[in-house]
């Protein structure tokens, strides 16, 4: 056969085959409901404002490479070529680990023990916590504070032999050092790592722990709050019983592969209102058999171990909002208040502080009196001249309070661990150390009356060896935040 010939025919195979997920992409579903993430709608000619679409070549470009025919087929089969080829994943977001485990690619700094808080971001968010329990306290309530660790914590002998861990302390490790006192304090990793069982906790190809993994973070939250726990018991696990979310990024045309561990307990709780799944983001439920009522601030950890919590308390609710709530509204529907949290996410607590009035102190809780912040000098003047882009201090209405936030110099601080409290109209407020504002661990933010008057406000901070700072901010230095 002519040489030229079969480079035709062969050219012609080739480009054909490219032009099947195309041609036929009118006919064949491409896109995939195991992806837990919105696929590129078809985009339009213009925009919302009536004017001429000028991103709509990349916007189809996008919209094709998420809806071609077949495409989930393909994206699977490139999956598990890479996989079992070269031991990697192509999806950034999946680690690809021993014995067919999955890990999650966010977790891998945690795992490195790379990118950690520094030791006054950890301080700060431990004086929060013990602000919020003292908080509780005083108005009658239990509170509970847990951290899950990340799935690469607790079974770190599947991942990849190239991920080796430095030798320094990570977040969840530091923060559980620094609260190992505090009687609010869970540390679950400790509670799971001690949990006798033959069957994983956590699934293979999944994030999250299993029914079992959960039960058993149930049964320490209970023991640590002295209550009975869920009496769930003859555990039986099925195979191919679920997806794993890790599986559906890289492998989203297959069906079930995972297993999952079942009880035969039969549950007594009901929903209450309108319940659509377990990743709403508030969740109501009553139990005829419970005792007591709950308020539960949790993360995508807490579906899984919902139906046990749910029936141990009369009533219940389950948040996923953020900030965590803590005004009267809120501290009203549960005696027992908990607030979860995934390992990886514990930075985020550095970042956003809780809605909760800031409490009021007395003046003779501090062991030294403040000194006046000092910048340069001005020689003509002989007073000290302020950058107030140094001090941004932001001030806006949130529901029934003020939010007062900021961020200061490091010169304010000596040492790690610092408190920061603000006095306005005579009254001082214990501010908490989380800010948007600031990746430092300088920030502050504090809740104060909606009614408050500022004409200034004195932010002075109290270091654990006695140093004092202190500065005060004038009205017309105050930066007006929408919320």
């Amino acid at each position: 056969m002519n040489k030229n010939l079969l480079y035709r025919l062969y050219s012609g195979a080739f480009i054909g085959l490219c032009l099947v997920p195309t041609v036929l992409m009118p006919f064949v579903k491409g896109g995939n409901s195991n992806e837990k993430r919105a696929l590129a709608e078809f985009p339009k000619l213009k925009t919302a404002e009536g004017d001429f679409n000028i991103n709509i070549l990349s916007d189809l470009g996008n919209y094709f490479s998420e809806h071609f025919a077949f495409r989930q087929q393909l994206v699977t089969a490139d999956g598990r070529i890479k996989t079992a080829l070269t031991a990697t994943s192509p999806n950034t977001d999946v680690i690809d680990g021993r014995n067919g485990w999955l890990y999650y690619g966010p977790t891998a700094d945690d795992y490195l023990n790379l990118n950690t808080m520094n030791a006054r971001q950890i301080s700060g968010i431990c004086r929060d916590l013990r602000l919020i329990n003292k908080y509780c306290e005083q108005n009658g309530k239990r509170f509970v504070f847990t951290s899950v660790p990340n799935k690469n914590s607790l079974y770190p002998e599947n991942m990849p032999s190239n991920y080796v861990p430095a030798d320094v302390p990570d977040n969840y490790g530091l923060i559980s050092a620094e609260l190992a006192g505090d009687s609010f304090y869970l540390d679950m990793k400790a509670a799971l790592a001690g949990t006798e069982s033959s069957i994983p906790l956590y699934h293979a190809t999944d994030t999250h722990w299993n029914n079992l993994g959960a039960y058993a973070g149930h049964c320490a939250l209970m023991e640590a709050l002295d209550k009975a726990v869920c009496p769930a018991d003859n555990w039986s696990v099925k195979p191919n019983s679920r997806l794993g979310d890790l599986a559906a990024m890289i492998y989203p045309s297959e069906e079930a592969k995972d297993t999952q561990v079942y009880s035969d307990y039969s549950f007594t709780y009901e929903y209450q209102g309108h319940f659509n799944a377990l990743d709403d983001v508030t969740i109501d439920t009553v139990c005829p058999n419970g005792e007591g009522s709950l308020l539960m601030y949790r993360d995508s950890f807490g579906e899984a171990i919902l139906p046990y919590m749910a029936e141990m308390f009369a009533s219940a609710e389950f948040s996923r909002i953020t900030p965590f709530r803590f005004d009267d509204a809120m501290l009203a529907k549960g005696d027992t208040i908990i607030v979860e949290i995934v390992e990886r996410n514990l930075p985020r607590l550095a970042d956003t502080a809780p809605l909760m009035p800031a409490p009021e102190v007395s003046a003779d809780t501090f062991f030294l009196t403040p000194a006046i912040y000092v910048g340069e000098m001005d020689p003509q003047e002989n007073e000290p001249v302020i950058d107030w882009s140094q001090i941004p201090v932001y001030i806006g209405q949130n529901g029934s309070y003020t939010l007062v936030t900021g961020n200061l110099p490091e010169s304010f601080f000596s040492g790690d661990d610092a408190g920061v409290y603000l006095t306005v109209n005579g009254k001082t407020y214990e501010a908490f150390r989380a800010c948007e504002y600031s990746s430092s661990g300088n920030g502050f933010s504090a809740y104060l009356p909606a009614d408050t008057v500022f004409d200034s406000i004195s932010i002075f901070t109290q270091c654990s060896d006695g140093t004092a700072v202190s500065v005060e901010v004038p009205a017309d230095k105050f930066i007006r935040k929408e919320q």
